[in-house]
């Protein structure tokens, strides 16, 4: 059983917390009706991208007993069964397509987009370089789009902007992992890997920092959001932003630590504070 929930990797769940964003940044989390809605969707997705995972990982199990953090996934080593892992996948996608369904019929019509996308990644699209982080980042847009219509809250193009330049730096941020293993132990753990350098994912991931940096400072200050959240001060939390970031890019330039966007977030006391602290102080902003 354990090696069954791990094949679920119930860690990456975080993602999913972008299917709340719409709901936070207007203002009404504390909405019960539209809060349940988000929370049975938030479930849905979340399952459905377990049922993603366990493709994945069925794709790329040669690659991933090449790799020395990866190959102690469940199928790497022989853990579960494939025919399990199959049919754990199948339920898996059932109950979350089911669930979603429940909620609202247009958040279905998005996740449907997500499985198909994601199921051309796992077959073809990873292995195209560029294309890869780009689906990668759109699958971020897409729980915030579902959000969007569980609630039937109108997306901001500011958030959709932010989101998607956040994930791709994210994205890029896992390849320069790759890249530096690659350099480090002469394996490629990506097919891919070999379109890619540590100079360009380094250029990459700092003009996109700057790129999300900025976006979101004007984000704050623009007339449009200020009369919207009812606040002048939401610059203020800009500082977070910055923060962390630059503690991103110091973990990647400097520790070469970035295979795990998700566990970074989770174990590194700096990362999660900062999270903590941008939350609190925009919620206490907005929600006062």
């Amino acid at each position: 059983m354990r090696n069954i929930f791990t094949l679920t990797r119930p860690h990456q769940y975080v993602k999913n917390l972008f299917i709340f964003l719409p709901l936070f940044f207007a203002g009404q989390l504390t909405d019960l009706e539209l809060l349940l809605n988000v929370c049975t969707s938030f479930v849905a997705f979340s399952v459905t991208a377990s049922a993603i995972y366990i493709l994945n990982d069925f794709q790329d199990i040669e690659e991933d007993r090449k790799h020395p953090k990866k190959k102690c996934r469940p199928l790497a080593q022989g853990n579960v069964s494939k025919k399990n892992a199959l049919f754990l996948m199948g339920i898996l996608f059932l109950v979350g397509i089911s669930l979603m369904a429940k909620v609202s019929l247009p958040a279905l019509f998005i996740l449907s987009i997500y499985i198909v996308l994601n199921i051309c990644y796992s077959f073809y699209l990873k292995h195209i370089s560029i294309l890869d982080v780009t689906i990668v980042a759109i699958g971020f847009v897409l729980r915030l789009f579902v959000g969007s219509k569980v609630t039937e809250i109108q997306l901001s193009t500011w958030l959709v902007t932010m989101t998607f330049l956040l994930a791709l730096f994210i994205a890029l941020a896992k390849r320069r992992d790759d890249v530096y293993l690659f350099l480090k132990t002469g394996t490629k753990m990506r097919q891919v890997i070999g379109s890619y350098n540590l100079k360009f994912t380094d250029g990459m991931m700092i003009v996109l920092a700057s790129a999300v940096i900025v976006t979101y400072i004007l984000y704050t200050t623009s007339i449009e959001i200020i009369q919207r959240m009812q606040s002048e001060y939401l610059y203020l939390t800009s500082l977070f932003v910055i923060l962390g970031f630059m503690r991103y890019l110091q973990l990647a330039f400097v520790e070469n630590d970035c295979s795990s966007p998700t566990m970074i977030l989770l174990k590194d006391k700096f990362m999660l504070l900062t999270m903590l602290a941008w939350t609190f102080t925009f919620a206490l902003i907005i929600y006062h």
